[in-house]
């Protein structure tokens, strides 16, 4: 690449000196997030998810997971068999536009009537079915069964939801749906439902991320060092804790390695000055900083400068936000081929430029391999930190969400930053979650399903 082109990418490499100082500057909003008196002050609130039970690979029985946390919606069966075995039936379901920025009763009616639906597909209209709901949403956990959603992100804004408890919004349309036997034993959000997944698999499973459409999450932390934690729950040595790591950066900390296309996005954002952290690193915005960048650099004459379809190209660039998909970075960084015959499917199907030249296609995978690689070392960063908070010393990290399992080099990268800052004394390992947070929502139902019937359930 000529130092012309990189200009436009140059703020997305980030010294050593600059990951370091990120480090320090998560780990010490972390700390003010488990502290009672400096919570409001963090920008990581380290939600307490009341969850301070793993699954054993032992439970047995049916369960219902129901996994919202995009413009998608899961509901699965889980029918554990001990040995750490389990199958799972799920069927997906759309949310529709009008649904996810309509009234919150319209959201849980529509819920309702998907889960009444699918309990009549598997033939279970008369059992008695446990359910974990996956709410993969910023909400202030009040106990395992309470939750309060504190504002709504990744495009969602229905009326009438936040401040309120999602699982009693969700028993009132179970009710009103009325042919529904489901009772609601847990509320989780989705980092922690891919941990209690993976230690279903492997109980040295520690930590939870998710890196898809949003990005957060989760690790078990020693409940002496949660100054949040009423007394009632630390009869236990441990607990959850939801980092909710998108809302880093919202008072500044990540200012200083902050490009002008983040900042444009932020502006133009649903939620200005809001997820600071995930607007960097998620999906939901990857595509659109390579948009960004793109869009400079044809303006300049740095980019499809001799094609003549570039300024039909401009124009579907400045006009279709978000037209530059997440998926096509994990395309084009793979194409491989001396033609780069992928990357020109992509530019001429999408975008109507044929006839790209091969410097063209290797600057824009130039440009993508910038914003993939600036995300997963972020991403490293926060997980490192969290890998060493967990006092075991062998931490596995179940890790799910689309970006991770689609993205060529992602894992690659992650583990570049995680042998730069994981302590010498820790042994670690990264895991793919299966069936994801949704397994997980069903595990969490079915451990509190067994504390309940020995008496020793979590507070509600």
């Amino acid at each position: 690449m000529d130092e012309e082109f990189k200009k436009y990418s140059k703020d997305f490499f980030l010294s050593d000196k600059q990951l370091e100082e990120v480090y320090n500057r998560f780990n010490a909003d972390i700390n003010k997030g488990l502290g009672r008196a400096t919570n409001n002050e963090a920008d990581m609130k380290c939600f307490v998810t009341y969850v301070q039970d793993l699954p054993t690979g032992e439970e047995t029985g049916q369960f219902l997971g129901l996994d919202l946390g995009g413009t998608n919606f899961r509901v699965l069966l889980v029918t554990l068999k001990g040995h750490h075995e389990a199958n799972v039936d799920a069927k997906t379901y759309a949310v529709p536009k009008s649904i996810m920025t309509g009234p919150g009763e319209g959201l849980f009616d529509h819920i309702a009537t998907c889960l009444s639906s699918f309990v009549e597909e598997q033939n279970l209209v008369d059992s008695h079915l446990p359910l974990g709901f996956t709410f993969s949403f910023p909400c202030t956990q009040l106990g395992l069964t309470k939750a309060i959603l504190t504002r709504w992100t990744k495009g969602f804004n229905c009326s009438g939801v936040e401040n309120e408890d999602v699982v009693r919004l969700l028993n009132e349309a179970i009710a009103r749906k009325g042919n529904l036997r489901i009772d609601v034993m847990a509320v989780l959000n989705d980092t922690t439902g891919t941990l209690m997944s993976c230690a279903h698999r492997n109980p040295k499973c520690r930590v939870g991320v998710i890196i898809g459409t949003g990005a957060n999450a989760c690790y078990v932390e020693n409940v002496k060092n949660i100054e949040l934690l009423d007394d009632q729950h630390k009869n236990k040595p441990e607990i959850i804790i939801n980092v909710e790591w998108g809302a880093f950066g919202e008072r500044g900390a990540l200012d200083f390695i902050l490009t002008d296309y983040d900042k444009e996005i932020d502006k133009n954002s649903l939620n200005p000055s809001g997820q600071i952290f995930e607007k960097m690193l998620s999906g939901m915005y990857l595509g659109e900083l390579v948009r960004l960048m793109m869009i400079k650099a044809i303006q300049n004459n740095h980019l499809f400068a001799t094609n003549a379809k570039k300024f039909k190209l401009l124009d579907i660039l400045t006009t279709a936000k978000d037209c530059f998909e997440t998926r096509y970075l994990s395309e084009i960084e793979t194409d491989i081929s001396p033609n780069f015959n992928r990357t020109k499917r992509i530019l001429e199907e999408r975008f109507k430029v044929s006839n790209a030249s091969v410097e063209d296609c290797q600057k824009l995978q130039f440009l993508c391999e910038c914003v993939s690689k600036r995300s997963a070392y972020l991403v490293g960063i926060g997980t490192a930190n969290l890998i060493n908070r967990v006092e075991e010393k062998e931490v596995v990290v179940g890790v799910d969400g689309s970006v991770y399992r689609l993205h060529p080099k992602y894992e690659t990268h992650i583990k570049e930053i995680l042998r730069k800052f994981v302590t010498p004394d820790k042994k670690y390992e990264l895991m793919l979650s299966e069936d994801g947070s949704g397994r997980g929502a069903a595990l969490i139902a079915a451990v509190a399903s067994h504390q309940k019937q020995n008496g020793s359930a979590t507070p509600q």
